[in-house]
């Protein structure tokens, strides 16, 4: 699998044919015959191959006239990998556009993001997935409309501008195009049950559009395998006490999103992630979603990942032990750029006293219907106004947690789902106490590097010397070279070799 797939006909065909699950999301079959495009893995008799073509994206298909398959709905696949795994333009555009960015600030703010002209972007993200930015956007808004019209009991009028929509009548278009029904229409597809037990709830007293709090439960896809025991417990183990908990087989904790906060509650089971989203702010729920599969790392290939791992002697046992590991991420860059900090050359669970004690001090407080999560994590510039007498850590980490909390509150430093990971890595090691370990952890975490490693972390080398490969910072470096550019979840590998709670599922 491989950028621009949709252009390489035999391949796509043959997956359409197979009806390969593993290339959800990498393109889109568009029929000639039925004016319909579909995932490749819709369950219907495929058609024949001179009435298939290709599209990169659901944007492309909807602006070439296709409307989207009833039976695989691929408006809801799992997104493209390769917006996680590149760091050009295009796929920071993507990653911005997924946290409602256009929706918010229009083309001019995303392209402003990117230090780009829109001309630039707008040829760009044409030229490589066949939509500009507000096609791109509309897809995901006809996206989140369907989930709420499906999956909820709210008015039409509140779904529209919950959804991004600017207006009823857009909405109603935009529907109608995409989908070849009405909202209604959509609605009465879906048996009542299934709106109040099986497909999700909602509950909440109606007010102004997009400002009726509730609860949202919601499947996310995820491309298998996916072995859930290194993720849950590394944000298990590591959760930040009225931040995050482990509570009835779920990882719960508190959002900071553009319109207000919510809380999140993510259950792996074998063939999706459960997730109940409680928001202040229904606009919230795009962005929500989008941070959620971020963080559980929901869009990699982990096939083709461990494909390339399996290819090292050392590391194939591994990979065939427990295969589909993801890298446990972050819903918020900054957050977890200053929790890295606190956690500079202490336990686990001394980070997590540190963070716990911050939050619980100087974040904003959250109302929990369900009780064990108080506060949003601080925000930067809260951190900022400290008196650095007022932390009990080492004066060095003061200064260390300080400067970054200052540059990141005056957006001196930016991260974010743009940041570009090498500029940005350079940046963190101009700070003070900012070394390699600290920078590469925030690049593979908080930024989404794929291919960050971490040579000098104590576990790593441990488990390379077991292992019987170099142990050295710089000869494990060199070695590591056959495993780019999935460094990262090589890290993940090698890390499950240890008996710490990161790597175990918690009961």
């Amino acid at each position: 699998m491989q950028k621009g797939m949709h252009t390489h006909r035999e391949r796509c065909v043959r997956a359409v044919q197979s009806k390969d699950a593993r290339f959800d999301g990498w393109f889109f079959t568009a029929v000639l015959t039925t004016g319909i495009y579909c995932r490749p893995s819709c369950p219907v008799v495929p058609p024949k191959p001179e009435n298939m073509t290709f599209y990169p994206s659901a944007a492309a298909c909807q602006q070439a006239g296709f409307r989207a398959c009833k039976r695989c709905r691929p408006d809801t696949s799992p997104g493209s990998p390769e917006w996680n795994q590149r760091a050009d333009a295009v796929a920071r555009a993507m990653r911005l556009i997924a946290d409602g960015v256009v929706d918010r600030e229009g083309v001019p703010g995303l392209a402003a993001r990117l230090g780009y002209s829109t001309r630039q972007i707008e040829r760009q993200l044409r030229a490589e997935l066949g939509a500009g930015p507000l096609a791109l956007a509309r897809a995901q808004r006809a996206q989140t409309a369907r989930l709420l019209i499906e999956t909820t009991d709210l008015p039409m009028a509140e779904i529209a501008f919950a959804a991004g929509f600017s207006s009823i009548r857009t909405f109603n278009d935009t529907v109608r195009e995409v989908f070849a029904l009405s909202p209604s229409g959509l609605r009465t597809r879906v048996p009542v049950r299934a709106r109040t037990t099986g497909g999700g709830t909602l509950t909440g007293t109606p007010g102004t559009p997009g400002a009726s709090p509730g609860t949202l439960c919601l499947r996310l896809p995820f491309r298998a395998p996916l072995n859930p025991d290194n993720l849950f417990g590394h944000l298990a183990a590591t959760a930040v006490p009225g931040v995050e908990e482990w509570r009835d087989g779920a990882y719960r904790r508190t959002l900071r999103l553009p319109y207000g906060h919510g809380i999140a509650a993510l259950t792996p089971k074998p063939d999706h992630i459960a997730c109940r989203l409680t928001l202040g702010d229904l606009r919230d729920l795009p962005v929500a979603i989008s941070r959620c599969r971020r963080m559980l790392d929901l869009d990699a290939d982990p096939v083709a990942i461990d494909d390339q791992l399996r290819t090292d002697p050392f590391l194939a046992p591994l990979v065939d032990k427990a295969p589909g590991r993801r890298v446990p991420r972050t819903v918020d860059e900054g957050e977890f750029a200053l929790r890295a900090v606190l956690g500079q050359q202490v336990s686990t669970a001394a980070a997590r006293t540190h963070a716990g004690r911050l939050a619980a001090a100087h974040g904003e407080p959250v109302d929990d219907p369900e009780g064990g999560l108080s506060h949003l994590f601080p925000a930067p510039e809260a951190l900022a106004a400290l008196d650095p007498e007022s932390l009990a850590m080492p004066r060095t980490r003061r200064t260390t947690l300080l400067t970054l909390a200052r540059q990141l509150g005056d957006e001196t430093l930016h991260l974010g789902v743009e940041s570009d990971w090498e500029e940005t890595r350079a940046r963190l090691l101009a700070l003070p106490g900012f070394g390699p370990w600290t920078a590469d952890v925030i690049a593979m975490r908080a930024l989404g590097d794929p291919d960050a490693f971490l040579p000098t972390d104590l576990g790593i080398r441990r488990a390379a010397q077991e292992l019987g490969l170099p142990s050295t910072p710089a000869a494990l470096t060199a070695r590591a070279a056959a495993w780019r550019p999935w460094r990262a979840y090589a890290v993940q590998y090698l890390w499950a070799t240890d008996s710490h709670p990161i790597n175990f599922l918690p009961v």
